[in-house]
């Protein structure tokens, strides 16, 4: 399936049904009085959360959303049916913009969460609405009111944990791959990875968190170079950073250290806020490295860097070094969800 990411759709709830003027006939009632229905409310328009649903590529080719109008009002003091509604179905994750103003209208972050993104106009008031004690024989009515009518930007951000982000062939497919039960596509060149690849890794029983493998970064992402950019968006939500590193790149010309510092670069330039977020630094590819070389081989890149956050030395491939990675990981996101909930009032007798 095609990973859609933003979409533009235009969608109009149901207008209200008109009102109706009718009069009652029936044998020997000459003056019978009003008995002109209302009219039925237009459809609304629903958007709900489907965990079934990763992507907005339904939206990307049908653009056009309608609910239907309300029924007229008729005779008989029968008012009209009201129009049927309409249900999108959206990933969890999605963002709804209104596209003319770009005010964020609704987030939809929870499974089986439902929001009114258009509502439906009322009906129109049938002449058995006028009738008074001096206005016997009303002929007055209301037309149905317009339902909304609205421009909406969607713009999916995956709910992650954890977010994988690097230059090119770092292997950060290969790692997510050996942690969780994601199975991206996997090769020996760069931009291997095109759109962003959901694992869960589980640590233990009802213990779990979600990791977000995103395309490869080169320098100029913010400005739009390479596929990265696309998908920076899908980190805005994760609550830590796994910098993976080459730390044993196949051209000797490449320093790792200068991608590192470009990455990092990017991240900057694009959100400050990303920038800003918990990032650990992953080194990747150890297997590749002479075992009496690696000790110097790390200190001497992290002493360059001047990283001073935790740092991982693994092969993703060979999965040495993944379990004490994966179990600090669960620790930091457990920590952060805690922290998260809001404060429960408890009642000072019993405290």
């Amino acid at each position: 399936m095609k990973f859609v990411d933003e979409a533009f759709i235009d969608i109009a709830a149901g207008d209200g049904g008109n009102g109706c003027v009718s009069f009652r006939h029936e044998k020997y009632k000459e003056f019978g009085g009003p008995n002109g229905g209302d009219g039925g409310r237009g459809g609304h328009v629903f958007a709900v959360a489907d965990v079934n649903l990763n992507t907005l590529v339904d939206f990307r080719y049908s653009r056009r959303h309608e609910a239907k109008r309300g029924q007229h009002g008729m005779g008989s003091d029968m008012f009209g049916a009201a129009g049927d509604d309409i249900v999108l179905k959206m990933p969890v994750g999605t963002i709804i913009t209104d596209a003319e103003t770009g005010e964020v209208l609704y987030e939809l972050l929870v499974p089986g969460e439902m929001v009114t993104i258009a509502k439906g106009g009322d009906g129109g008031f049938g002449n058995m609405r006028f009738k008074s004690a001096i206005n016997r024989a009303p002929r007055q009515k209301t037309p149905g009111w317009p339902g909304d009518k609205k421009s909406l930007k969607l713009e999916l951000k995956v709910l992650a944990d954890v977010g994988l982000l690097g230059m090119p062939n770092a292997g950060k497919s290969t790692l997510i791959s050996a942690i969780s039960n994601a199975r991206p596509r996997i090769a020996d060149y760069p931009f291997t990875t095109l759109h962003p690849n959901l694992g869960v890794v589980r640590v233990g029983p009802e213990q779990s968190f979600v990791v977000a493998d995103l395309p490869g970064l080169i320098e100029g992402a913010s400005e739009g170079a390479g596929l990265g950019h696309l998908f920076l968006r899908h980190l805005q939500r994760t609550r830590l950073l796994l910098h993976v590193v080459d730390l044993a790149p196949f051209d000797e010309g490449v320093d790792p250290v200068a991608q590192a510092k470009a990455i990092v670069g990017e991240l900057k330039k694009y959100d400050a806020g990303l920038y800003d977020k918990p990032r650990w630094l992953v080194l990747n590819k150890l297997d590749m490295v002479a075992s009496d070389e690696r000790a110097a081989r790390v200190k001497d890149f992290v002493k360059r860097l001047r990283f001073k956050g935790p740092v991982f030395e693994i092969s993703a491939l060979t999965r040495e070094g993944c379990e004490p990675l994966v179990q600090a990981i669960y620790q930091h996101v457990k920590a952060q969800q805690v922290a998260e909930q809001p404060p429960v009032d408890v009642d000072p007798r019993f405290a």
